[in-house]
């Protein structure tokens, strides 16, 4: 059976922040398998973005095995953000 997910202490702040500006915001953690914690959508745009908490060590922001192999997979784009301003830039790329 798999573990409850755990999300990053920036993510209740990140999608308050996205849904402020316009986005409309899904949280996606709980899917597991590598899946990026949110899926983001603006200006008729869909935006996967993968959340690391910026206030940890760099050696505890790495990616999971799980999540490395997602991304290295997905033929889109997946963001990894770490702080509200690199999430609402990452809706303009």
């Amino acid at each position: 059976m798999r573990r409850a997910a755990r999300t990053d202490d920036n993510q209740t702040e990140i999608v308050e922040a996205l849904r402020a500006v316009g986005a409309s915001v899904r949280i996606t953690s709980m899917i597991g398998q590598g899946f990026p914690d949110l899926v983001v959508g603006i200006f008729g745009r869909n935006h996967l973005l993968e959340i690391k908490d910026g206030n940890k060590p760099k050696s505890a922001q790495g990616l999971t095995a799980d999540e490395a192999i997602f991304i290295n997979e997905w033929k889109g784009k997946v963001k990894v953000v770490s702080s509200v301003d690199e999430a609402i830039a990452a809706l303009s790329k």
